[in-house]
């Protein structure tokens, strides 16, 4: 793998970072002194949303530390 195959790793794991940095503030914007039912499972779907935001970033960051280390160390 060269390294102008690591580019687009690169932007795919920027992308899902940025993706679960939203999530993590859209998740934040819904604790509000709002007690109710409703706004609490508004914010429990907002939970799970930056929950699978995070795995696709932590999938995204592997993936490109998995082509780092063939282009840098041949592994």
């Amino acid at each position: 793998m060269s390294e102008v195959n690591l580019d687009p790793l690169r932007l795919a794991y920027k992308k899902a970072v940025d993706e679960w940095v939203d999530a993590i503030r859209a998740e934040e914007a819904l604790a509000t002194p709002d007690h109710s039912m409703i706004a609490m499972e508004h914010w429990d779907a907002a939970y799970f949303k930056e929950h699978d935001s995070h795995t696709k970033a932590t999938e995204a960051r592997d993936a490109y530390k998995d082509a780092l280390r063939a282009v840098n160390y041949g592994i």
